[in-house]
């Protein structure tokens, strides 16, 4: 009995370079030539940045291979299956190979998973490049942060504190109290008073 292979194409609408009817020929000789029965297709005209709830096509494709519905899922390549970055590709990758659905791309004859072993080796490189990847963007975030601080640039969200400082110390200079503090700048007495304190013991 041959296996069952269903086709994922992908086009973007802002895309002209690959038309669907090019990817549909194409795949679908690539297929019968493979000797697979095609049971399938599923055609998306949205950007492979979109997730799974946002590709209405790509979600069906899940669907069906949850149910069983095919054994290997063939698409044009792997930015056409997916370009929302090498973690959240290879976390699809996974799921289809915990539903025991292999995967090739047709552009990429080394994204092939019909042999066992080739296809744990795989998954397993390409994880490993992901959260290679994962850090060294990590890296790179806290080294921009670090760089900025440096510069004296304000990260993120200005604190609180910033943000009423001159106006408690305005009012501390004309005798206010506590509470009126808290009434003029809607922020909770002990808000206020911990306020205070920082900016006497400056």
């Amino acid at each position: 009995m041959s296996e069952r292979a269903a086709l994922y194409l992908r086009v973007s609408t802002s895309e002209g370079q690959q038309t669907e009817e090019n990817q549909r020929r194409e795949l679908r000789e690539f297929v019968e030539n493979e000797g697979y029965d095609l049971v399938g297709e599923y055609v998306d005209h949205e950007s492979g940045r979109k997730g799974r709830n946002e590709r209405e096509a790509f979600d069906r494709m899940f669907e069906a291979a949850e149910s069983r519905e095919f054994d290997t899922l063939v698409f044009w390549s792997l930015d056409r299956f997916s370009r929302e970055g090498i973690r959240k590709t290879i976390a699809y990758l996974q799921q289809l190979d915990s539903l025991s659905v292999g995967f090739r791309s047709y552009t990429e004859p080394y994204l092939n998973t019909d042999d066992e072993l080739v296809s744990h080796i795989l998954l397993a490189v390409m994880s490993y490049f992901a959260e290679y990847e994962a850090k060294k963007i990590s890296r790179r975030t806290k080294a921009g942060i670090e760089r900025a601080r440096e510069e004296g640039k304000q990260i993120g969200r200005p604190q609180k504190f910033d943000q009423h400082r001159e106006e408690i110390e305005q009012m501390i200079e004309q005798g206010a109290s506590k509470a009126e503090m808290s009434r003029k700048t809607d922020l909770a007495w002990s808000t206020v008073d911990r306020y205070v304190e920082r900016i006497e013991s400056d």
